[in-house]
């Protein structure tokens, strides 16, 4: 029997390859937590791309909560920070935080990220962020770089293959003035 795993998910581009690599030895479900995207416009329309992704992987999907005013006020005093910086590992904080505790609340035995697909988020940083939320809330983390092995390209494929949509920021307004 598989286990079961809840898999934070930033965005339908960035799920496919993981999706598909996770899919072969896990439960996959997709846990859409995101309240850094912004404007709500952004968020929704993302929503929509990763809902495709779902679809087509035949995984379930849920959209958990934007809590914009939470994130924010939980990333204060880091606004000038560089993007890949302190306000990103925050970042990751209060969204693996979340997925942890959900996570552990509705029977999953592990969760993951999908945020290691990019090129442009630290790997070692959000491994030691779910390894430390891990501990903390007494559930398994699984520790990934998805970028290896040619993951980001072929994320990029799927996407295109799939007709997704794809942001050309981060999704914090902060990581906009960044580009």
């Amino acid at each position: 029997m598989k286990k079961k795993l809840l898999l934070h998910s930033c965005c339908g581009p960035c799920s496919t390859v993981v999706i598909e690599r996770l899919k072969e030895n896990f439960d996959v479900t997709v846990f859409y937590y995101n309240p850094n995207i912004e404007p709500r416009e952004e968020y929704e329309k993302r929503k929509v791309e990763e809902q495709k992704v779902c679809q087509h992987f035949d995984v379930p999907f849920i959209d958990y909560d934007w809590d914009n005013k939470n994130w924010l006020a939980f990333v204060k005093g880091l606004e000038n920070e560089r993007e890949g910086g302190a306000r990103c590992e925050k970042c990751f904080v209060f969204r693996l935080k979340r997925t942890a505790i959900f996570a552990k609340e509705n029977g999953y035995d592990i969760f993951a990220s999908t945020l290691s697909v990019s090129p442009h988020k630290n790997t070692d940083i959000i491994n030691n962020v779910g390894n430390q939320i891990a501990l903390e809330e007494q559930i398994e983390f699984l520790p990934e770089s998805f970028k290896k092995k040619d993951g980001y390209k072929r994320s990029i494929d799927i996407s295109k293959e799939l007709n997704l949509y794809r942001q050309n920021y981060c999704g914090c307004h902060f990581s906009r003035r960044d580009d």
